[in-house]
């Protein structure tokens, strides 16, 4: 039996082994992979995810196990020192020894740290294991130790730069990003678009140096700062090197392989070196004398050297690789593809930019107009799919070009055609080179018959996972065709819609997670399920968090949102933000006495902040006993009602809005639901409550009021719709409890109204005939559950504070009273304010 020695278990080296013993020609082989780590193949796309669970499980691509399972031989810690290329062997640190019949280099490649005086001091460090993840973590709680204003610096604006600063803001540490071009993602981006992603990164805390060479590191033994010359420097405490990448070819270069000016190994089209049944993949690979620094581009290496290697030679890399990525920096998408920006000779440009909402879409297309040539999206890269397919596929541009980007106008609604309109050559998943044809055919031909079966065979969206929404389409609209109903079940335990297991558990009258599974489930439920079934049970019975069995966030175990340094926030109900000056004195009384960072909010409430677990029951007692509740805003549950000062004071005043807003939040508090939701009642059209931007909303008008539906702000902010207008206050409520009962029975899991009602068929006129015309004969059942929910209405934070067994929960310390030193605190303007959590 013939050997196949992979060198290196990265991402690609694991897309290797997954790929080849996939291969039904691949089990006549023995494989042997060797990874430097001492653990299995991890998912490094993500790795910034680390500093927020510390979970090096959670990134593993494979557990061992699953090597064992599949016959390969893995040996992990183990660096491969030397290719005896005559006599086909390797040869390992310890000095062992082991003969192949193939070989694949897939070592992948090291940071690039640059030539500067002094970087070698300590507190300088590199962002690319796990293990370097570690060491930063443990070194930024060093210093957090002995300063309450830590700063740390990236060297670097790049891709990767951008990652390596979020995590330092992950660290607890003021974040500063040194770049040597004039503009962030030199690679990707052009300057306006760069300029929009720096001034969202900046909103975020994030300080951005442009155009700086650093000339050496200071301090003595230890990093202090950074200086760029002519007295311009910078005091950090730590720094981290993200300036690029250089490939780990050495042992290519020991062995006589033909190697790359800069570096790399060469290969051909077949992924071959220039030794017969030596291949290199990934990073470490010159290919068209380019190293891709991408994912994808390293997975479709490792499928071509597996086809070469098990025979099927016309299997081979193409001679342009696309370079399109789309990604998260921060939270902020930013996507590029084709040709990302051109002078105008080589095409023209539309552009659409919109710096208050930290928005920028570039599109660049031939100088006839019927051409896409790539682009840009920074902020909203919804529509990079189909975009990056156009491009692709070489699909006509529609007339308007610039509907790409802006929207339809008029009545011709959306610019973009369906997923189901592409050709079947479309490379949909780029990771894992799945296209279109391949995703519909599986269904087809019956070799799938749902989602998750697509992605098993396929391996779309495990990747990147930025295909998902087109491969979801895809699945949905193929299965339609073939009369098969599709249903977005909750989970593979529950086999049901949320809207069919919300009348499941209603009938049945099921009141715990256990019995559910029991009676209409399977298997031992997972995290997905837990949380939807607690919304579910929230809303049906009216329970608080501290009577269900499950929670449906994790924010509800403590009534309070945990905050970045393991604090919590208390944010007690102030219904239309209207209180008295005695319960604003007892707010300033708890601030001081706790030592809590206070905060006026958007939404007419005081947020205090640096609470500690064992101080909650403690602080909710003075604060209930002023006559205030929990403002729920841990929970999916109605957050606030916000209103402007109305006709009592405002001289364009039309109606009491302050009043009606306390009479509906005081109606609708505590009430739970599939996700937050937020109201506003403004007393004229001037809008100052900003009701258009909410769940729900009133505004003032001659005549009554007029009631809009299912807005919401975030990233993707939606105004709400007109469901109903001059309307009486009774006439206003008996609306807004057949609307939110509506919603909360029938909306998918975490789920905002906005996205609910995108989703209604038919959209706000359907919805119209049901809450107001009553089109479902179901308006007064809706409005007496609604009814029940409000007088079941109970207070969270008086439970927790009356009930010994609920107030157990919060301490440090399940045997002792001790509390938890590791929580620091800097200062902040006049307050204090927590550090962000870094543990």
């Amino acid at each position: 039996m013939k050997t196949v020695i992979v060198v290196g278990n990265g991402m690609v080296g694991y897309k290797f082994c997954e790929k080849f013993r996939a291969h039904p020609a691949g089990i006549a082989f023995n494989l042997l992979v060797f990874g430097e780590e001492s653990r299995p193949a991890y998912d490094r796309v993500h790795l910034s995810e680390y500093f927020g669970n510390q979970d090096a499980k959670a990134l593993e691509l494979a557990p061992s196990s699953w090597y064992q399972k599949n016959n390969i031989d893995l040996i992990t810690g183990e660096r491969i020192t030397d290719i005896l290329t005559e006599d086909k062997k390797v040869r390992t640190i310890s000095g062992k020894s082991y003969s192949y019949d193939y070989l694949v280099i897939a070592t992948g490649s090291v940071p690039f740290v640059p030539p500067i005086k002094g970087v070698e001091k300590e507190g300088v460090f590199v962002y690319r294991t796990i293990e370097d993840l570690e060491d930063m973590l443990s070194y930024a709680a060093q210093i957090k130790a002995i300063k309450t204003n830590g700063r740390a610096a990236v060297l670097g604006g790049g891709l990767l730069g951008l990652e390596a600063g979020k995590a330092v803001l992950d660290m607890g540490l003021e974040a500063h990003v040194v770049e040597f071009a004039p503009k962030l993602m030199p690679r990707q981006l052009d300057a306006r678009s760069s300029n929009v992603l720096q001034l969202k990164l900046e909103s975020m805390g994030m300080h951005v140096h442009l155009g700086k060479a650093t000339n050496q590191i200071l301090g003595d033994q230890v990093i202090e700062g950074m200086d760029f010359g002519e007295d311009d420097q910078l005091d950090v405490d730590m720094l981290i090197i993200s300036a690029g990448i250089r490939p780990r070819d050495e042992l290519g270069k020991t062995c006589g392989l033909e190697m790359g000016t800069r570096g790399g190994i060469v290969v051909n089209h077949k992924m071959q070196t220039s030794v017969p049944n030596i291949y290199a993949i990934g990073e470490v690979a010159l290919y068209n004398q380019m190293i891709y620094g991408l994912v994808a581009p390293g997975y479709e290496m490792a499928n071509v050297a597996v086809s070469q290697i098990l025979g099927a030679e016309e299997m081979v890399m193409p001679e342009e690789i696309d370079m399109s990525t789309k990604l998260k920096l921060m939270g902020v998408d930013v996507a590029s593809f084709g040709t990302p920006y051109m002078p105008a000779s080589k095409g023209l440009s539309i552009i659409f930019e919109n710096k208050t909402k930290f928005l920028y879409k570039r599109i660049n297309v031939s100088h006839d107009g019927k051409t896409l040539l790539g682009g840009i999206l920074v902020g909203d890269a919804a529509d990079y799919n189909i975009l990056h397919q156009m491009y692709l596929n070489n699909i006509p541009l529609p007339d308007n070009a610039e509907e790409l980007i802006v929207g339809a106008r008029g009545e011709g609604g959306s610019a973009f055609g369906s997923a189901m309109d592409l050709p079947d050559t479309s490379q949909i998943c780029s990771c894992e080179s799945v296209s279109k044809g391949s995703i519909c055919g599986s269904l087809l031909e019956g070799k799938c018959n749902s989602l998750k079966d697509v992605v098993s065979l396929t391996k779309s969206t495990t990747g990147c996972g930025g295909c998902k929404p087109m491969v979801v389409e895809l699945v949905n609209e193929t299965l339609k065709s073939m009369g098969k109903e599709v249903k977005d079940v909750i989970c593979e335990h529950f086999e049901f819609t949320r809207q069919e297991l919300y009348g499941i558990i209603k009938v049945k009258n099921i009141k715990s997670y256990d019995e559910a599974l029991d009676k209409c489930g399977k298997g031992d439920g997972c995290e997905v399920c837990k949380p939807a079934l607690a919304s579910i049970f929230a809303t049906i019975y009216n329970d608080t968090a501290n009577k269900e069995d499950v929670i449906q966030d994790s924010n509800d175990r403590f009534l309070a949102n945990i905050q970045r340094n393991g604090t919590y926030s208390v944010v007690p109900r102030i219904p239309g933000g209207e209180i008295t000056p005695e319960k604003l004195i007892v707010i300033g009384q708890v601030a001081k006495e706790f030592n809590l960072y206070t905060k006026i909010t958007g939404g007419q409430r005081i947020d205090l902040f640096g609470a500690e677990l064992n101080d909650l029951p403690a602080i909710w007692k003075k604060l209930i006993s002023a006559g205030f509740e929990s403002g729920h805003a841990y929970g999916k549950a109605l957050r606030t009602v916000k209103s402007c000062v109305g006709s009592t004071w405002c001289r364009y005043g039309m109606d009491e809005s302050v009043s009606f807003a306390i009479e509906l939040e005081d109606r609708y508090k505590g009430l739970r639901s599939p996700h937050k939701l937020k109201g506003g009642v403004s007393g004229c059209i001037r809008e100052c409550a900003e009701a258009r931007g909410k769940d729900f909303g009133v505004i003032a008008v001659e005549g009554g009021w007029n009631l809009y539906v299912c807005g919401n702000g975030g990233a993707t902010p939606k105004h709400a719709q007109l469901l109903a207008e001059k309307i009486d206050n009774k006439t206003v409520i008996s609306y807004l409890d057949r609307f939110l009962m509506y919603y909360i029975r029938t909306a998918a899991p975490l789920m905002r109204t906005a996205a609910w009602l995108e989703k209604l068929e038919g959209g706000i006129e359907q919805l119209k005939k049901i809450v107001v015309g009553d089109s479902l004969n179901i308006a007064q059942e809706l409005e007496t559950e609604m009814q029940g929910l409000v007088e079941k209405y109970e207070c969270e934070w008086k439970q927790a504070v009356e009930n010994e067994e609920i107030a157990k929960r919060f301490k440090h310390y399940v045997n002792a009273e001790d509390r938890d030193d590791n929580l620091v605190f800097v200062p902040m303007r006049e307050q204090k304010m927590p550090e962000p959590w870094t543990t």
